[in-house]
């Protein structure tokens, strides 16, 4: 999610982040606590609107490693109704992994990212970070 790093350096390491980017749908990025792991995990959504509820298109949440590696281990689409989770517990306690799962979440998110910068959230992160510095001089 190296888009997603961008952005964040841009905009500082803030507890959520909202960039509007014209007629995509807005993209939030969120510091959630921990991960599953222990580690500081982030909630990366795209959210759209059906009857009046927000939906996430996608949802991806991720662990962030010491040396800055997101781990995907969640993801979300409501319209889709898919719901899928990395790691999970037996009825006996065992932490369990889908390798698989894992392989695929990476390999999405890689193209998400990709997809974001084309889309121009980058550019659209940096216009927001100069009219926060613009209101901030004003004030």
């Amino acid at each position: 999610m190296t888009t997603i790093k961008h952005i964040l350096e841009i905009l500082g390491n803030t507890e959520h982040v909202k960039i509007e980017n014209g007629a995509f749908m807005p993209l939030s990025i969120e510091m959630i606590g921990q991960g599953p792991h222990g580690l500081p995990a982030i909630s990366v959504c795209h959210y759209g609107e059906q009857s009046g509820d927000l939906m996430r298109d996608p949802e991806m949440c991720f662990e962030i490693t010491p040396d800055g590696k997101f781990h995907p281990y969640y993801f979300r689409n409501d319209y889709t109704g898919t719901e899928q989770e990395v790691y999970f517990r037996t009825e006996d306690g065992r932490e369990m992994i889908r390798p698989r799962l894992k392989k695929e979440l990476a390999s999405f998110a890689r193209q998400w990212s990709a997809n974001l910068r084309e889309q121009g959230f980058i550019k659209a992160a940096r216009l927001q970070a100069r009219q926060i510095l613009t209101f901030e001089k004003a004030a």
